[in-house]
């Protein structure tokens, strides 16, 4: 829908007889099909007229206006969001351990990454576009400079069709990459980004749900589990980007500038783990959370599959906190509700080390770039 030499005869046509786009060998892929909603009708009749399965594949970088949408798709039309690639699908990690094998109790966990702490930061700013794959960091950095670039020149604009300030936009993805993979608040954010300029809450949620829109945002919502006490459990999100290349972008920092901060560098190393346990748990039919409460239990990654089966996971870039990550695992595990959810499938440490293993105390230790599907 975006080919310039036949986007205008498309969406013409689109708005007058939209069947006819369809017409063609199936599966039939439309490209960016939410510029013209009236696609989204045409598909659910076609499908309704001629029951089957993968007839169609709908693709786009925003989400759809919901209240173009003449039926919700339900039963007809299913959803999946695709993120860029893990480091499992870029060949960056083993996948020796895989993560249904851990839910199937059937896993091994016993190998070695071939990622060292210096591997992990190139692979982290190079990102995971498939373009990327492959390039010396200045060219993959170029191609995140470039996405990034057309994030702020054009695509913020297009949720809801209004313009917005790319200075002010570039100012909150700085500091929503300042902020990774912790719950920062929007007044926090306010004043972070605060530098005589000034931005009032709405126009702030405006533009976070336009990046989010975008599919440049996707938070970590909180798991919300029984617990055997009475201990409030916190509720706000986790801050993430899509890709954690995009914020070392943000905030300038190349490789060497990670491997020289290590606070930065393990803030975007919990992200970039969120990101590969989104993909591999995706194909589970499993949701991705994060835990914190009042007696300061934490879990950085919650994996809850659909049949009630569920596993937490704490991130550790380097070895020195393993120990303790591990016995707040154990911690939480025996403060969930046992009648409610069961034992968990498995408890883990992600870390950016060099072996897997698992421990005594049954928690296994897990390098990402042993991590698998």
């Amino acid at each position: 829908m975006q080919d310039e030499d036949t986007s205008e005869d498309n969406l013409k046509i689109a708005g007058l007889q939209p069947s006819l786009l369809l017409e063609g060998e199936k599966p039939r892929l439309i490209d960016e099909w939410q510029i013209a909603p009236k696609l989204w009708g045409a598909i659910r009749f076609d499908i309704d007229r001629n029951p089957g399965f993968g007839r169609y594949i709908l693709t786009g970088s925003t989400s759809p206006d919901e209240s173009k949408l003449s039926h919700s798709g339900a039963g007809r039309i299913a959803r999946m969001r695709m993120r860029t690639m893990s480091l499992f699908e870029s060949g960056d990690s083993t996948g020796a351990v895989s993560l249904k094998g851990l839910f199937d109790g059937t896993g091994e966990v016993a190998e070695r990454s071939k990622l060292d702490y210096r591997g992990i930061a190139k692979v982290l700013v190079r990102g995971g576009w498939p373009t990327s794959i492959g390039l010396k960091e200045q060219d993959a950095r170029d191609v995140v400079e470039s996405y990034c670039d057309a994030v702020l020149r054009i695509d913020i604009n297009l949720p809801g069709g209004r313009r917005r300030d790319p200075q002010r936009m570039r100012a909150l993805l700085r500091s929503l990459s300042r902020n990774i993979s912790t719950s920062t608040s929007v007044r926090t954010i306010l004043e972070d980004i605060g530098d005589g300029d000034t931005m009032s809450p709405t126009t702030l949620v405006d533009y976070i749900g336009a990046l989010k829109s975008i599919h440049v945002v996707e938070d970590l919502p909180a798991w919300l589990p029984k617990l055997r006490s009475k201990t409030a459990i916190r509720q706000a999100d986790t801050r993430h980007l899509t890709d954690p290349a995009i914020a070392a972008f943000f905030l300038g920092a190349g490789s060497h500038d990670l491997e020289m901060d290590p606070n930065t560098f393990g803030l975007l190393f919990e992200s970039l783990a969120v990101r590969d346990v989104r993909v591999y748990s995706q194909g589970m039919g499993g949701d991705v959370y994060h835990y914190r409460d009042g007696d300061g239990l934490e879990a950085d990654i919650v994996v809850h599959l659909h049949d009630g089966r569920w596993c937490a996971m704490e991130v550790k870039l380097g070895s020195m906190d393993v120990d303790k990550a591990a016995k707040n695992l154990l911690r939480l595990s025996n403060k969930v509700d046992g009648a409610s959810l069961g034992a968990p499938a498995f408890l883990a440490v992600i870390t950016g080390t060099e072996y897997a293993y698992r421990r005594e105390d049954g928690v296994y230790v897990i390098p990402l770039g042993c991590l698998g599907p």
